[in-house]
């Protein structure tokens, strides 16, 4: 049992580190009896939204029902099944372990089927409900394995953290997300400024976004900034030995803001991604730092209206 475990770690560690680099790296720098739980998590997220996104080839039916078996063979290890699967043994123990809340992982499986059949939000308000279970509960998952001085005042500005990541993704990865056939701007806010999904996919295949678009995506970036904002608080409540792995996260996700404005606010002409040899100074100026040194908050001033 314990080698089936060991490996299941061991394959949540290998996802972790192929799909997810900045995280990844921020990581390191938690104690080593941490980071395999950290490693867990990220593994399950990351299974999940590849059946999601990896299976595009099937119908939206198949793609659904690999998931349900998935999700439902999940379960069954939650009330004690025996589990065969490469990396569920992992999360199955860290949940364990740690106590987490179940209903967590529910809303985050509820919101990778929605990604199923949603391709676009309306409303900021609908796309702080999807991502209520795609980003806010990780943040409330690794909280406990991170640990704090205050977890319920902590709770808050970990939800916070999740929405500021994400919204990250998804203003880096706009090129990304049409090619699959989604937005992740919400209407209403593209709308604001004039822009149509015809425009965006022309510009897509420009490769260069217009102005309208330039104007939308500094708009989303200053709507991200507000959420790091909210979350910063939370980075000094965290237990001394976490508190660097989360200072890097926070500076190294928001340094993609930052690259996205140094290109102009244009998602399409390339992916911003933060230099190897920035990732690398981050990582030893957050080791370097005293417990409770506050984070930068990423970018700008933030507008008010931002949430």
């Amino acid at each position: 049992m314990e080698t089936d475990l060991t490996a299941a770690y061991d394959r949540c560690r290998e996802l972790h580190k192929r799909h997810g680099r900045t995280y990844y790296l921020a990581t390191r720098l938690l104690p080593a009896w941490k980071r395999r739980h950290v490693h867990a998590l990220y593994g399950f997220t990351r299974y999940a939204d590849e059946i999601v996104d990896r299976t595009e080839d099937l119908p939206p039916a198949e793609r659904a029902a690999l998931l349900d078996r998935w999700a439902s063979q999940f379960v069954a290890g939650l009330h004690g099944a025996p589990v065969d699967d490469p990396l569920l043994p992992a999360v199955l123990h860290t949940i364990a372990v740690f106590d987490l809340d179940r209903d967590d992982f529910a809303s985050f499986l509820k919101s990778m089927a929605m990604d199923l059949t949603v391709t676009a939000y309306p409303t900021y308000d609908h796309l702080l409900d999807y991502m209520e279970g795609s980003a806010a509960v990780i943040g409330t998952m690794m909280l406990p394995i991170l640990g704090s001085s205050d977890p319920v005042a902590a709770r808050e500005p970990a939800r916070q953290l999740g929405f500021a990541f994400q919204l990250t993704n998804f203003i880096r990865d706009v090129a990304e997300d049409l090619d699959r056939g989604r937005t992740y701007l919400p209407d209403e806010d593209m709308a604001k400024f004039g822009v149509t999904r015809e425009e965006l996919a022309e510009a897509r295949a420009r490769g260069r976004v217009t102005p309208r678009i330039r104007e939308l995506i500094e708009y989303e970036v200053t709507r991200a900034q507000a959420h790091y904002a909210a979350a910063a608080p939370g980075i000094t409540m965290l237990a001394p030995a976490s508190q660097a792995c989360m200072r890097t996260a926070y500076a190294l996700y928001g340094g993609i803001l930052d690259e996205v404005a140094a290109q102009d606010y244009d998602v399409f002409v390339r992916r911003a991604l933060v230099p190897q040899r920035r990732r690398m100074a981050v990582a030893a100026r957050a080791l370097l730092s005293s417990t409770g040194t506050p984070v930068v908050i990423p970018g700008p001033t933030i507008q008010p209206e931002s949430r």
